[in-house]
């Protein structure tokens, strides 16, 4: 006997009204091999078709470069003219800015580096203010930047800062003597 969800079953798939059970079950059973039919013949499809456009989709393109022009040509900016005093009272000016950047680091006991650094600047200023006098200036500087030189030999020995205090009275002594003997307000630049 069929019950009502079986004829409503077989009413649904069936064109005409289908008597028979085996005809109502084979009904049923064809919608069922047609979908699997047809889905691996998409399935089929797809795989051998290629679909480009689904792999384009979720693949990643390569980051685009800009590369630079290459300047083949530089320009030369020339440097403002600045008077030999005005050159002189410059490296004056920075040596005693790196002077007594050297004193302070030598009165709050600062590591060695940074005490060789303003040495070694100090020094660096001197020399090129050397070049602006005239030579028996220029060997009265000479003792004054071996002095520091020698100084410099001081800091580096004393790793441990016990000399700090005599490397700072030197330092002080060479600042006022070259504030005494090289003061821009006094001096023309050869």
């Amino acid at each position: 006997m069929k019950t009502k969800n079986q004829k409503s079953k077989c009413r649904a798939y069936s064109v005409e009204r289908i008597a028979d059970s085996k005809t109502c079950l084979s009904a049923i059973r064809y919608p069922l091999n047609a979908k699997i039919f047809f889905s691996f013949l998409f399935v089929f499809c797809i795989l051998f078709s290629g679909c480009e456009a689904f792999t384009r989709k979720f693949t990643r393109e390569p980051k685009k470069r800009f590369e630079e022009a290459m300047v083949i040509a530089p320009e030369e900016y020339k440097a403002p003219l600045i008077s030999k005093n005005e050159q002189y009272r410059q490296y004056f000016l920075f040596w005693k800015s790196w002077q007594d950047e050297l004193i302070e680091a030598l009165l709050s006991s600062r590591s060695n580096k940074k005490k060789i650094n303003c040495a070694d600047k100090a020094t660096m200023n001197l020399l090129n203010l050397r070049g602006f006098l005239n030579e028996n200036k220029q060997k009265e500087l000479d003792v004054y930047i071996k002095s520091l030189g020698e100084l410099k030999e001081a800091i580096m020995r004393d790793t441990y800062g016990k000399d700090g205090a005599c490397n700072r009275q030197k330092a002080e002594r060479l600042k006022r003597n070259i504030l005494r003997d090289f003061n821009p307000r006094f001096q023309t630049a050869q």
